[in-house]
């Protein structure tokens, strides 16, 4: 479980203390900022401790929601005398689905569904098992498959792998070094998924949107609206449970999105659900807060902080909206391979990030 903090002042230092706010649940759905109720606190000026680059101070944030589709399938007798095999698609880069969206890094599950759907187009394909990633804010780094084709086929589907690999390797050569393709041979399984439901299944994934659809016409270099193929997963009732995640800093871009990756899931024939989601944080570049920020570090460390909006969510989104006089900044220390095995914290950066954080708060206003 993870825990961010915000700091809170009021304007009048005197009279309006210093709050300290911890939110639980941020990786996996925001639930503590959620649950926070207007009127529990009291401070107009708040500093939000959640940001991933020392030296960078963030004044906005995309918001976002999850787009659930889920197909039904039959299980079926699978054969005996196939060839079983189990796929894989490993040693991907991962990371932030909305941080690292625009960073050209391969999505398992799209890499692994798009060979498999090229041995369903040449091959008698049982689909057995299937299971990718893992949180829906994260790149997907693995993802495998549990399949079955006829005997004589065994050879060449290990052809076409090796083949797809040196395809993969050739276009995912500066963002995926790592990148590795696994097959092995499995005992037969007792059961598959139908072939209907599974060709569904595979086309709709196939053409469901991934990755960066649209910038931002008003600050150059950010990802204005994106979506993320987060995870596939067999669950209970004989379902494939897939979890999307859509962003956008302009909300009827977001529901867009969101619209087009259920309409391709509802053409494949699944159950699709979209959650509210949670807000976006509208940046304010006359913020007093900000020019205090800004004049600190330059201050401090004599060189001028990049000030940015972020396409992640950050929980300022979801302050503003129950408290929606706050005046708001985000910064904090590096960090790298957020929301990943690989999640560390450059050091050096702890000290700066300290230091600026108690000049700030040293040097807001009073009224």
């Amino acid at each position: 479980m993870a825990t961010e903090l915000a700091i809170l002042a009021a304007t009048d230092i005197e009279h309006g203390p210093l709050e300290c706010l911890f939110t639980v649940d941020e990786e996996t759905g925001l639930t503590g900022a959620f649950a926070l109720k207007p009127g529990f606190m009291t401070g107009d000026i708040l500093i939000n401790l959640d940001s991933e680059d020392e030296g960078e101070l963030f004044i906005g944030c995309a918001g976002g929601a999850n787009t659930t589709a889920e197909f039904t399938y039959q299980p079926v007798a699978a054969p005996q005398d196939y060839f079983y095999f189990r796929v894989a698609v490993k040693g991907l880069t991962g990371g932030h689905s909305g941080d690292d969206i625009n960073k050209g890094r391969a999505n398992a599950n799209k890499l692994l569904n798009r060979f498999l759907t090229q041995l369903a187009s040449k091959y008698t394909l049982y689909l057995c098992e299937i299971d990718g990633g893992n949180l829906h804010n994260a790149i997907p780094r693995e993802a495998q498959a549990l399949c079955a084709v006829p005997m004589h086929d065994k050879e060449s589907v290990r052809v076409d792998l090796n083949i797809y690999t040196a395809e993969l390797e050739n276009e995912y050569a500066v963002t995926e070094p790592n990148l590795r393709t696994e097959l092995s041979s499995e005992s037969p399984c007792k059961e598959a998924i139908d072939m209907a439901t599974a060709r569904h299944f595979l086309r709709a994934v196939y053409a469901v949107h991934n990755g960066v659809y649209a910038m931002s016409q008003d600050i150059p270099g950010l990802v204005e609206t994106s979506s993320n193929l987060a995870s596939i997963k067999q669950v209970e009732g004989n379902k494939i449970k897939i979890v999307t995640s859509q962003r956008s800093s302009i909300l009827s871009s977001r529901k867009d999105m969101s619209e087009m990756i259920r309409s391709a899931f509802l053409l494949g024939g699944a159950e699709v659900t979209t959650g509210d989601g949670y807000p976006g944080w509208k940046p304010n570049p006359a913020s007093p807060v900000l020019k205090v920020a800004v004049d600190s570090y330059k201050k401090l460390f004599g060189v001028e902080p990049k000030v940015k909006a972020i396409h992640a969510g950050l929980e300022c989104g979801l302050f503003l909206e129950k408290y929606p006089s706050l005046d708001m900044v985000s910064f904090g220390p590096t960090l790298r391979g957020v929301h990943s095995p690989d999640e560390r914290m450059l050091i050096p950066t702890v000290d700066k990030f300290w230091r600026h954080l108690l000049d700030v708060l040293v040097n807001i206003p009073t009224k």
